[in-house]
């Protein structure tokens, strides 16, 4: 494959995605939700329960089984804080963590999904296809387009997040409490892979799409494991620790070569044209 030809098609879908209104809110309106106006609203939450103690401890109560399955080193940190700053570290610190999943998923899912089925819309299909570009390097190429741009905007919004739950819990900490160590493994592991099997499921969908809103709005079902995580994770059922996000993106990886091998079987000039 050809860096020239990858960097061209790179290049030429990002500023597609870029005139595309619907790819564009997505991309800006999810990261805001999660680095700004959800962790507002939790911190209002936060700041107007510290009149009431006995109000945080039902709160905490109400977490038994999370708080019951957590490894013993994690206990052992919460421990060091008071009921108050033990909230902000339960609610901002790993119950978002999850969350955080959803963005490099709807974003990685937005662009493929302008990028393959997009084309086929604005009939510009044919003519891509028809280039010098080898099956290979239009695969490659294309989901280095989503890909990327999804990881970027990823880690942007780790660090926004960062700055903000530091600022703004400067005065209940006294110091830099965020991140976590369970956010790394999250950040830079777990979420490129589940941007790679976004992008796969992505390109099956498109296949057999014929619309941009057709395929992105399919694909959305991706989120559904992390509304799962979410949810286990609260009920006690599973905890997201270092090793398990260790574990979690070695599974996710796999699952993303394996629909990546197929995705590259199903691409092909015949029946992206038919």
């Amino acid at each position: 494959m050809k860096a020239r030809t990858l960097a061209a098609i790179v290049k030429k879908d990002l500023l597609e995605v870029k005139q595309n209104t619907s790819v564009m809110m997505s991309i800006i309106i999810v990261p805001l939700i999660f680095v700004v106006v959800l962790p507002l609203i939790l911190i209002t939450a936060v700041s107007s329960s510290v009149q009431d103690p006995a109000e945080i401890q039902r709160q905490l109560s109400e977490l038994g089984p999370m708080l019951q399955n957590m490894p013993a080193s994690v206990s052992q940190y919460l421990a060091l804080w008071n009921d108050y700053q033990k909230w902000f570290v339960l609610f901002l610190g790993m119950f978002m963590a999850p969350m955080f999943l959803i963005m490099p998923l709807m974003t990685a899912s937005a662009i493929a999904a302008e990028s393959f089925a997009g084309e086929r819309e604005r009939k510009t299909m044919e003519a891509l296809l028809y280039t010098s570009a080898s099956d290979a390097e239009l695969f490659v190429g294309k989901a280095l387009a989503a890909f990327l741009p999804a990881l970027a905007i990823t880690w942007l919004s780790f660090a926004g997040y960062t700055i903000v739950l530091n600022t703004a819990g400067w005065t209940i900490f006294g110091q830099i409490w965020f991140p976590l160590s369970l956010w790394w493994p999250l950040i830079f592991w777990v979420s490129p892979a589940m941007a790679a099997v976004s992008i796969a499921i992505t390109v099956l969908i498109s296949v057999k799409t014929h619309s941009f809103m057709g395929a992105y709005q399919t694909s959305a079902s991706v989120v559904l494991p992390v509304v799962g995580l979410m949810a286990g994770q609260v009920s006690g059922v599973i905890y997201l620790s270092v090793g398990m996000g260790w574990i979690l993106g070695s599974i996710y990886w796999i699952i993303a070569g394996a629909l990546a091998w197929f995705a590259v079987r199903t691409f092909n000039r015949p029946k992206l044209l038919l």
